[in-house]
């Protein structure tokens, strides 16, 4: 199976599956998918999702203000269900704490696996929605944001990492990004909203180096001993965890 889907409007779309687990199973091929936004999407595009891929589920980690932007929404008339899960959705009470705490010369220095540490502890709510909507298709399933290597990022090397996979793995698939991230960049910078954000973000965040993930899967496993652990901590139930491995792994 070749884990690149080359669709004419993503950059970064890609099968999730063929990793082994550490208990010697194995991720279910053409089941769950990652990706940069679907905007672009062509009717092509489209069909091949639906009839070929399965697509039946499509997770958007993006905020309000990115898919209000997103005015071609090409799967608005297909049996395909969207559901919103923003990780981030603009300034919150825990993000104004969080920043808070933080002297401008911390927030200065933080590296892009510091960025995701937030995340996982900000958005946890949230990420254990997005693991039980996979739990519970009953079709393949795409989790995206805008460019598909942050937010989408740290949703798939969780989701992965609860069913057993290898951090060595988790890094590799994250870093996978880098061989289109010239042209994803490129891409949103040329979509209204995208170039002032990306301008905003430091210099040192805009790679997908293997490292930073491995570096997130560490702080996971040490503050909370697993990344099964830490879904449970953020609310995903044992009966879900089961329910993922069934669907995910054979």
């Amino acid at each position: 199976m070749l884990r690149r889907i080359d669709l004419e409007g993503c950059l970064n779309f890609r099968d999730l599956g063929g990793y082994a687990t550490t208990d010697g199973r194995r991720v279910r091929w053409r089941t769950v998918f990652r990706s940069d936004a679907l905007g672009h999407l062509t009717p092509g595009d489209v069909a091949r999702m639906r009839d070929e891929l399965g697509i039946k589920d499509v997770v958007d980690l993006r905020s309000t203000a990115e898919r209000r932007a997103d005015v071609t929404a090409p799967l608005a008339r297909e049996p395909i269900q969207v559901h919103h899960v923003a990780l981030f959705d603009g300034e919150t009470r825990e993000t104004r704490e969080a920043r808070a705490r933080r002297t401008a010369s911390e927030e200065r220095l933080m590296t892009l696996a510091d960025r995701y540490v937030a995340l996982a502890e900000l958005a946890g709510d949230r990420i254990a929605r997005a693991v039980t909507i996979l739990a519970e298709s009953d079709g393949g399933c795409v989790v995206h944001c805008a460019a598909g290597k942050d937010r989408t990022g740290v949703v798939s090397a969780i989701v992965l990492g609860a069913l057993g996979v290898g951090p060595e793995d988790l890094a590799e698939d994250y870093g996978a990004t880098r061989e289109n991230l010239d042209r994803i960049v490129q891409r949103l910078r040329s979509t209204e909203g995208y170039d002032t954000m990306l301008g905003a973000l430091p210099p040192e965040t805009m790679h997908a180096d293997p490292e930073t993930m491995a570096d997130l899967l560490r702080r996971l496993d040490e503050r909370f001993g697993s990344v099964r652990e830490y879904l449970r901590s953020v609310g995903v139930a044992g009966d879900t965890l089961a329910r993922l491995e069934a669907r995910l792994l054979e």
